[in-house]
């Protein structure tokens, strides 16, 4: 064997080793990460407050009947990154205005190491402002006219994988939209899902027209509260004025004060079936609000 073969011979296995040694451990990675569950629960008291000071053994995880060990608990305020989807669709024509001042007051209300993006919607999904800290919004923000058909779940499954990016542990989802999709190329179930395997939670504003009491705004109604109820976030029926600036702050607050819990499930088969989650906790008289579950084949 010459010179030059024995090199090409060295350089091809040191190759075969790297590549194999980097697959490896890469599969590792994402073993572990598809195996944590995680969730952001909202704690509140009789008067509506959160309640604040619960330890790890106050609470426990139930996943379909089953007591799980929680391995990850925090109670302590943390950053959080959210996505803001504001629809831009022909419907909302005379609520895009409202929609814009809404999407301020959000970003005027983050904390120094909060992070939000915002995208508007209509038959397609568009950046409008990229991820930041800052309170300073982008002025393509007042160019938002109201235009085309809605990508409802589209622009949920976009949030969901943008989100899943983020190092944040809380991360949200908030919607600015009647509620009616009619261009998606992705079903709402699918964009649940994203949601969920995203460990996000969806906060639903509806901007449908108040003098809109049909049975379609109740459609679309309940599709904006079952993409809140499933993903532990919160629906938020027709706002303005003052009910607005106050959602968005409570919002917010309660991204920032949340309990954020961990669990390495002990069904560990990845069967693609729904997981019925429950969160206990032995003090009396407190609401739970957190996801319902998740779908195993994350």
């Amino acid at each position: 064997m010459t010179n030059f073969s024995r090199v090409v011979h060295l350089v091809c296995l040191f190759l075969f080793l790297f590549f194999t040694y980097f697959a490896q451990d890469e599969e590792n990675i994402i073993s572990v990460d598809s195996s944590l569950v995680l969730l952001n629960a909202t704690i509140l008291d009789n008067s509506g407050k959160h309640v604040a000071g619960l330890q790890r053994k106050q609470f426990k995880i139930l996943e379909n009947g089953a007591p799980q060990e929680i391995s990850f608990f925090a109670s302590e305020e943390t950053p959080f990154a959210a996505v803001l989807l504001i629809d831009t669709s022909g419907s909302m024509e005379e609520r895009v205005s409202m929609a814009r001042s809404a999407a301020i007051r959000f970003l005027d209300g983050l904390r120094s190491n909060d992070s939000a993006a915002i995208y508007r919607f209509d038959s397609k999904v568009v950046l409008v402002q990229q991820f930041s800290g800052s309170r300073d919004i982008d002025e393509k923000i007042f160019d938002l006219k109201a235009n085309g058909m809605t990508v409802l779940n589209d622009a949920i499954f976009h949030a969901a994988d943008e989100l899943a990016k983020r190092p944040e542990k809380r991360r949200a989802i908030v919607v600015l939209s009647d509620g009616q999709d009619t261009f998606s190329g992705r079903s709402a179930d699918r964009a649940l899902k994203a949601a969920l395997a995203a460990d996000a939670s969806i906060y639903t504003i509806d901007m449908s027209a108040m003098d809109n009491a049909g049975s379609q705004r109740m459609q679309n109604q309940a599709v904006l509260k079952n993409f809140a109820e499933k993903t532990g976030g919160r629906f938020i029926s027709t706002p303005g004025g003052a009910a607005m600036r106050d959602a968005f702050k409570n919002i917010v607050d309660e991204l920032g004060v949340q309990y954020t819990f961990g669990y390495q499930p002990l069904n560990t088969k990845k069967d693609g079936k729904w997981r019925v989650i429950e969160l206990v906790v032995s003090r009396p008289n407190l609401t739970i609000r957190t996801r319902k579950g998740y779908i195993a084949d994350k």
